[in-house]
């Protein structure tokens, strides 16, 4: 069951016109636009507290576990607990250790956990706007307690504090006695059926039609292409956008049931025959896992076009052993290398938001390896050696191993020296056929440009912490890195974190995929290196790679060669700026968002700024983004992620993200990340619209009072002043009496600029400043 949520009947739809205790509570009117606003803004995904995903029914009927999903240090591999698929009754998930929230069998004489966590909430209540005290723990180091219906009474002497909604401005009157009244009467569910149209049904029967076709060459293609949208939400352009769909293997055919395969990864073997079907997505989206991607007939064409109009044929179809799992280039050999490349160059930003918001939900795994701020470029295919040689791509094909598959602690460092010896004999191979005397050096048209139109030819990546975000378009001032991505990277990229990432995965596992991302990253930034001149690359990659880092660039990485000069002639001191201010003018018509804010210099052309109730806004917003915190003492007092809401005098709004670029002395290493922090050299990146899922907090300021706002944020001189200056004034904390009207705002802002990317930011992160 999936419908998309209103944002403004989340937050002004519960019945509060209505006697609700006088009459039975319906679910899906009464509770559900409670739990929407108030619980699933925490409870979502495999990073809810305690298990507990309160984004559908199923979830809260399942209940809540004391084992955690994300574990750094677990020797073996768990039991998979993915929601809708490793079970389907809640007796199952009994037996899987999850404890119920709601009375349930001889407990329904007693409150419930649910119950008792609410009527805690109310015994604290905390100044409007003001900060919560120290004991009360937020974020994803909290140390969750998890406490089932026996330990409700130790748990409530021992965390007077951990009520729920957990360190927040709680539920109005009408919401909590709905919930409660509720729960007395039996806390009965309604299941509102899905009904899609008779255009969606089509569609629906279209593409499983094309996905199920029985010749080898169509089997070998629809398992690369569910190996690459498995983490979709799928849906119809221009038709019923309401409703996305998921890519799933059943074993039932089309026109009957769904019955998922339940593997750990998309590229298991399922064991038996098997179908391609799309489902519905059940429950309330939210905007960290929701990666969008359309189905129409011109994607059909498109697919048609690169991979069926080409003379290849299928000997055998590959099966699913470690060794094929491993290595998509061989296990998918058979289908052209350039067909793949241009499929995923297409949608590059789908490709790479993959990397952010697949399994893990949120980075970490791939985030300590990334710098804050960076561009992404792909390499043009017909300058990628991959695909424009078959007797290269044979060559190196054997090499192409991923690290990950081997989940044992023992075998997976044998499994990784075998993995690291094949990645660095294919670089040397590589950076070999690249230096051929036959080769030009790379020139500026090596550069995919989106053949003039597809906007995916230009990316930025944010990170933020242990989260990341990315979007179309060149955003930000000019970063210290960029990645120039070529197919065997970008594949291999998504391999390693997508395809054969195991949330459920033991330490190995989780090692060996950011040792290998890490290989990826370095590779990337050196491959966009053969762009400058050679006589510089040394001293840049010395300086993205400071302090113990050296050391790791004579011993782990490959060498930066200057042998093969580039093609592209320079004629300033400074290559890398020259270089990027020739991609800003070169390729201004596939730049999907223009930065006159952090890069002063650039014309305005068409961008977001034109939609802008105000242009003083961004005037005066540019007048603190970019600089270092050495000038800007504000900037070491923001959080990774702020949100500044723009009011003006028509009662209309803007949204802008504000984003605190840490920067670093490297991104090399898995640990001692504060070590190598450089807080001197942190800057803000000011930007129109919603660009990340986890707000750490909220600015409100009326457009009369932006001046001012600016004015306080240039005079800060410490966390002090910051406080008392700009947090008191126009600052909106966990318990400000509006907190909840002003974050689902973001949603709302969403709603009505992007409705199809839409969805429920999470407050996990949300800091109590």
């Amino acid at each position: 069951m999936y419908w998309k949520t209103s944002m403004a009947a989340v937050c002004f739809g519960v019945a509060a016109s209505i006697d609700v205790l006088a009459e039975d509570i319906i679910y899906s009117k009464h509770i559900r636009p409670v739990i929407d606003k108030k619980c699933v803004v925490c409870h979502a995904c495999f990073d809810a507290p305690c298990q507990l995903v309160l984004t559908h029914i199923d979830g809260l009927t399942r209940g809540a576990s004391k084992q955690p999903v994300y574990d750094g240090l677990r020797v073996s591999p768990i039991q998979p607990t993915r929601l809708f698929v490793d079970a389907e009754t809640t007796r199952q998930w009994r037996d899987r250790d999850f404890f119920p929230m709601l009375p349930e069998g001889k407990r329904r004489a007693k409150a419930s956990v649910l119950e008792q966590l609410l009527l805690m909430h109310e015994a604290h209540e905390f100044e409007p706007n003001s900060r919560l005290p120290q004991v009360t723990g937020f974020g994803l180091k909290r140390n969750n307690i998890c406490p089932s219906p026996d330990e409700m009474e130790e748990y409530k002497d021992a965390f007077p504090h951990g009520g729920m909604p957990l360190g927040v401005t709680g539920l109005t009157d009408s919401e909590r006695d709905t919930l409660l009244q509720w729960i007395a009467q039996g806390a009965r569910f309604d299941s509102p059926a899905v009904h899609l149209s008779a255009s969606v049904q089509r569609e629906i029967r279209t593409w499983e039609r094309f996905l199920n076709h029985d010749s080898r060459r169509r089997q070998l293609l629809a398992r690369w292409l569910f190996e690459h949208l498995f983490m979709a939400h799928l849906y119809f352009r221009g038709l019923d956008g309401e409703h996305f769909f998921q890519l799933v293997r059943s074993s039932t055919p089309s026109g009957e049931p769904i019955d998922v395969i339940a593997t750990r990864r998309p590229n298991d073997d399922p064991g038996r025959s098997f179908f391609y079907r799309l489902r519905p997505v059940q429950g309330t989206i939210v905007h960290k896992t929701h990666v969008t991607f359309a189905l129409d007939e011109g994607l059909l064409g498109r697919i048609n076009t690169l991979f069926l109009e080409n003379d290849w044929s299928v000997d055998r179809l590959p099966g699913y052993s470690d060794e094929e799992r491993s290595n998509p280039f061989q296990t998918f050999a058979s289908i052209p290398a350039g067909a793949r490349y241009r499929f995923m160059l297409d949608h590059a930003e789908y490709f790479v938001r993959t990397f952010i918001r697949g399994p893990v939900c949120y980075g970490q795994i791939a985030t300590d390896v990334i710098r804050e701020q960076f561009w992404v470029l792909f390499q043009a295919p017909d300058s990628d050696l991959y695909v424009t040689s078959s007797e290269y791509r044979k060559q190196a094909a054997p090499f192409m191993e991923i690290a990950g598959v081997e989940q044992d602690l023992l075998e997976g460092a044998k499994t990784w020296f075998s993995v690291k010896d094949k990645y660095d004999r294919y670089g040397r191979m590589r950076q070999a056929a690249y230096e051929d005397p036959r080769q030009a050096g790379a020139r500026f048209s090596d550069i995919w440009d989106g053949e003039g139109e597809n906007s995916n030819a230009l990316l930025t990546v944010f990170r933020h912490h242990d989260n990341a975000s990315v979007r179309k378009g060149l955003i930000g001032n000019y970063p210290l890195t960029v990645w120039w991505m070529d197919y065997p990277l970008f594949e291999r990229g998504y391999y390693n974190l997508v395809v054969n990432f195991d949330v459920f995965g033991s330490v190995a596992h989780q090692a060996q995929t950011r040792l290998y991302f890490d290989l990826i990253r370095n590779d990337a930034e050196r491959n966009f290196l053969r762009l400058l001149p050679a006589k510089a690359r040394q001293s840049l990659i010395d300086d993205w790679y400071q302090g113990l880092a050296q050391l790791k660039l004579m011993t782990s990485y490959q060498q930066v060669s200057a042998r093969k000069p580039s093609g592209i002639r320079y004629e300033t001191d400074d290559p890398k700026r020259e270089l990027l201010d020739r991609l800003l003018e070169g390729f201004a018509g596939v730049n999907e968002r223009p930065d006159p804010i952090n890069r002063r210099e650039e014309p305005r052309r068409r961008s977001g700024y034109d939609s802008l109730s105000t242009k003083h806004s961004v005037r005066m917003l540019r007048r603190f983004t970019t600089k270092p915190a050495s000038e800007l003492h504000a900037v070491k007092h923001f959080p990774d992620v702020s949100f500044l809401r723009v009011l003006d005098s028509s009662g209309t709004f803007d949204i802008y993200t504000l984003i605190r670029n840490r920067m670093h002395s490297n991104v090399a290493f898995m640990f001692a990340e504060d070590l190598r922090y450089l807080p001197e050299q942190d800057t803000l990146t000011l930007y129109p619209g919603v660009l990340a899922s986890y707000p750490n907090f909220i600015f409100n300021v009326d457009a009369s009072e932006l001046d001012d706002f600016v004015d306080a944020l240039l005079a800060v001189e410490d966390e002090r002043m910051f406080e008392d200056t700009i947090i008191r004034e126009w600052g909106v904390r966990r318990t400000h009496p509006r907190f909840w009207e002003l974050f689902h705002e973001l949603t709302d802002y969403l709603q009505e600029h992007d409705p199809i990317e839409a969805g429920v930011m999470d407050m996990s992160r949300y800091e109590n400043l």
